[in-house]
């Protein structure tokens, strides 16, 4: 009977072993895995690029901002009155 037990065990384990993923389809999922951390990492490069961006125009438009200012009140000054100058909202 002991025999018998462990001749069915270890045909269960051949069994389990021999239905595990080929080569073939473990190459296709660790390809697919190297796809999707690939378009991850261009997403996030985009999405930094963007960021940037905008850094970028907020920083022109603050300049741009900060130099009108600094001719209105140039020009008030030139004037002889104080000007005074309203944030924008």
């Amino acid at each position: 009977m002991k025999k018998l037990f462990a001749l069915l065990v270890v045909a269960g384990m051949v069994s389990f072993i021999a239905c595990g993923p080929s080569a073939e389809e473990k190459a296709k999922k660790e390809q697919a895995t190297k796809d999707s951390l690939a378009k991850d990492s261009i997403a996030k490069v985009e999405q930094a690029q963007k960021e940037a961006d905008s850094l970028k125009l907020v920083a022109e438009v603050t300049a741009k901002a900060d130099s009108l200012k600094a001719d209105s009140l140039a020009k008030a000054d030139k004037k002889g009155g104080k000007k005074e100058v309203k944030k924008a909202k």
